[in-house]
């Protein structure tokens, strides 16, 4: 098998160095179409997301997995306009087997910044998608990567890889969805504008909650991220009067005094008859006043309880982690079982296809004896020792130098390949034995001598272009 993956990641270089070898959505069609050209690759697929840019290639026949990773390093390289030694610095690769198992980690979140998450089995699928429309899958990588999705969905299934949050906005949503049965008729305030309230208002969405308001110390940002969600846009200022109308408050600015008082929440429940509120305060001096949490009817966690949170999903995430290398494992072991046997095919139907040449030569000599009126006895027992001679002459030249070089151990493999494991005596080679009395007993048993069509039909397997291992 000739199959490597390359590239770097956040385990090997940080975002300035990704940022600057990431392959754009509308550039990945024309890169696949230059590195296949340039580095001599049959098959590729690119992958770049904002934590990694991998390539998947298949290496031709006869050419060395080391050198030719190296090669499309330096193509990534040259394509971004940057030198080959910063690349190297930051670059991995993975050859056959351990570039299979890589791949596969990587399509079920297990090589992921934030373990376990799902987005890159669907960019993964699209990378795959963009490279098949693009002409550059063919049937090593077409079978390859089906296999993947198959094992990385069975990871999914068979462990809770994904099921507990790690990440502090991701459990402040599904905290929202342990206290109210219902998100879809919930109304969500969120208090600042920063990374992680985007992060907070992409989770809230995808819950399908109502509605939701963005409050920020500057209009035009509150805007320019409400836009991305279908979210409203206020001021600090307007904080009371949303309270009344918001069940869920969700906290993370750069304040350095709190935002939002006991006496606001105070007034907020008596104007909406104590509903209860759910509030998380991310934020690092805290929004929210502690007294807050007093309240009978308020929920208040902070940035610490979220973190006991996301530290006891870790390591239940970690765990999971170790079952699902076993599928991997597993997985990769069947499919490179699979392969290789799919890889003697050719093989096979290359000798089933020497074996009928070798008949219809002899089939027609028959016919032309019988045409001259010999004896129909005399036809078909030549027929048969003909077709015997000419089946066995290759086999038995095979042994003869098996046994002249002392490779008994090839032997063995000609016993099991002919049928002859409990006929011991039919290739027994004693270690005095005259090579003339060996070439005495072959010459016998080949008596009719191959003419030169059959010499054609058994050519040797070296002479065969064979199946690259996949």
């Amino acid at each position: 098998m000739n199959f490597i993956a390359l590239g770097i990641s956040h385990h090997s270089a940080a975002v300035e160095m990704r940022e600057r070898v990431a392959f754009a959505p509308e550039q990945v069609g024309e890169a696949l179409l230059d590195a296949r050209q340039a580095c001599d690759v049959p098959e590729v697929v690119i992958l770049s997301t904002c934590n990694r840019t991998e390539l998947y290639a298949i290496v031709p026949e006869g050419q060395a997995a080391v050198a030719k990773a190296a090669q499309l390093i330096e193509w990534v390289a040259s394509y971004h306009h940057l030198s080959a030694e910063e690349i190297h610095r930051c670059a991995y690769h993975y050859e056959d087997a351990d570039a299979l198992k890589h791949l596969v980690q990587v399509a079920s979140g297990l090589d992921s910044m934030v373990l376990g998450e799902p987005q890159i089995f669907g960019q993964l699928k699209s990378a795959f998608a963009v490279a098949s429309e693009a002409g550059s899958v063919g049937s090593h990588l077409g079978r390859l990567f089906p296999r993947v999705f198959a094992i990385a969905k069975r990871v999914r299934t068979d462990t809770a890889i994904g099921e507990n949050p790690v990440s502090v906005a991701y459990a402040a949503v599904d905290l929202a969805g342990h206290i109210f049965s219902d998100l879809t008729r919930c109304n969500a305030l969120l208090v600042g504008a920063g990374e992680t309230v985007e992060l907070v208002a992409r989770h809230l969405v995808e819950a399908g909650v109502r509605r939701i308001v963005i409050a920020n110390r500057t209009l035009g940002r509150a805007r320019e991220l409400a836009q991305k969600f279908g979210a409203e846009a206020v001021l600090l200022a307007e904080i009371p009067e949303q309270l009344v109308h918001a069940d869920i408050v969700i906290t993370s600015t750069a304040s350095q005094l709190p935002i939002l008082g006991k006496g606001a929440v105070e007034q907020a429940l008596k104007v909406r008859k104590h509903r209860p509120y759910l509030m998380v305060d991310i934020a690092v001096p805290r929004d929210i006043e502690a007294q807050v949490g007093e309240l009978r009817d308020v929920y208040l966690y902070s940035v610490d309880d979220l973190r006991e949170i996301v530290d006891e999903n870790l390591r239940s995430r970690r765990s999971e982690a170790r079952k699902a290398d076993v599928i991997i494992e597993e997985g990769v072991r069947l499919y490179l079982e699979e392969a290789r046997s799919l890889a003697v095919v050719d093989d096979v139907k290359a000798y089933r296809s020497m074996a009928e040449r070798l008949c219809d030569s002899e089939l027609k000599r028959a016919l032309r004896a019988l045409g001259r009126g010999e004896p129909p006895e005399q036809v078909m027992a030549r027929l048969a020792s003909g077709i015997t001679n000419k089946l066995i002459h290759a086999p038995t030249t095979a042994i003869k130098q098996a046994s002249l070089d002392g490779r008994h151990d090839r032997l063995e493999y000609a016993r099991q390949l002919l049928g002859l494991v409990d006929d011991t005596r039919a290739l027994q080679v004693h270690a005095n034995c005259l090579d003339e009395s060996f070439d005495d007993a072959v010459d016998t048993a080949l008596e009719s001598p191959l003419d030169q069509d059959d010499q054609d039909a058994v050519r040797p397997a070296g002479d065969r272009p064979r199946r690259t291992l996949q």
